[in-house]
């Protein structure tokens, strides 16, 4: 890994990780319905992913940057984080219920644009902490599209629902953009890893792998998770 990043200009870097992440929405949308057999095994990895993220990656680094600022502040900010997302997430599903039709998709391409931001944020500490998250990233933006489509199709048809895959698909791409955009000063940098580590364990922990379990309940749904661990840990280890 640490190869990849010497070899490449961060510029392209950003920009074929943007790509990624747009083309792994986009996939998982235009599988959803023909490997909705396997779906749950793939929920099951990303739930380990932005878990592992979260613990691995994410936490040291904010910790390692926080220099002056005590660590019980940085990790209140991950508690910060994990609260804000819920109640955000809560109230959009509310929300969509009461007004079925596009809120459902817009609140999931909102999410990904937030994924983008993270990865993009990510890169200002280093690039081997931006190639973490995206990995995660990746394995979460897959599920993303699943989901957009299998929201947009209860209230729309299928022109619609691509419609909002595409935008799902873009989203990250220019998250990515606006997060090496944005002049942070350090310390902030490490309360906002903080707080993305937050919003990542209630992803993994309260959104994918109760969805992947209650789809099938059996062993290799949580092997799956358990994996998606691993295949992090591994990641940060050779980035670090």
């Amino acid at each position: 890994m640490h190869g990849l990043v010497r070899a490449l200009p961060a510029p392209l870097l950003l920009a074929l990780i943007g790509l990624a992440t747009g083309a792994a929405t986009y996939l998982g949308g235009a599988l959803a319905l023909r490997v909705k057999d396997h779906i749950r095994f793939i929920l099951g990895f990303s739930a380990g992913a932005v878990i592992a993220v979260a613990l691995f990656d994410l936490l040291p680094e904010a910790a390692q940057l926080s220099k002056d600022l005590p660590l019980r502040d940085v990790l209140g900010f991950t508690g910060v984080g994990f609260a804000a997302y819920m109640l955000l997430d809560r109230m959009l599903m509310r929300l969509s219920r009461k007004n079925a039709g596009h809120l459902g998709p817009a609140s999931l391409t909102t999410h990904s644009f937030m994924d983008g931001v993270g990865i993009g944020l990510a890169f200002h500490v280093s690039s081997g902490a931006g190639l973490v998250l995206a990995l995660a990233v990746l394995a979460h933006d897959f599920s993303d599209g699943v989901n957009t489509v299998s929201v947009s199709l209860t209230t729309s048809g299928p022109r619609t629902a691509r419609g909002w895959l595409t935008a799902d698909a873009i989203a990250p791409i220019v998250g990515i953009a606006v997060g090496q955009l944005l002049p942070i000063p350090e310390q902030y940098l490490a309360l906002l890893l903080a707080a993305f580590a937050g919003a990542f364990l209630f992803i993994g922990a309260s959104e994918l792998a109760p969805e992947s379990y209650q789809r099938h309940p059996r062993l290799w749904t949580s092997v799956s998770t358990a994996l998606g661990m691993a295949v992090i840990y591994g990641a940060v280890r050779l980035a670090g």
